[in-house]
């Protein structure tokens, strides 16, 4: 791990299209800002770790066909054929 130590309004680029920047120290309390390009998904830590058990979960959920199929037919039907 590499570790720097910055200071109000000093920044840290990654590459040459990532720039993160120390925008308020308070206390044990840093904000920090980031520019990235939208393509590059940017999330607290935990917020990523909850987005991957969701994607694993989701990946190992079992697909019920006849219950899919009855769902699209349903949607499919016009309400006066109901």
């Amino acid at each position: 791990m590499l570790v720097l130590t910055r200071k109000k309004n000093e920044s840290i680029m990654i590459a040459d299209n990532i720039e993160i920047k120390i925008i308020a120290i308070d206390g044990d309390t840093v904000r920090i800002g980031i520019a990235a390009p939208r393509d590059v998904d940017v999330h607290r830590k935990e917020v990523y770790l909850g987005i991957k058990e969701e994607n694993k979960l989701a990946s190992q959920a079992k697909l019920d066909l006849n219950a899919l199929k009855q769902f699209t037919i349903k949607a499919e039907k016009k309400p006066s054929e109901e």
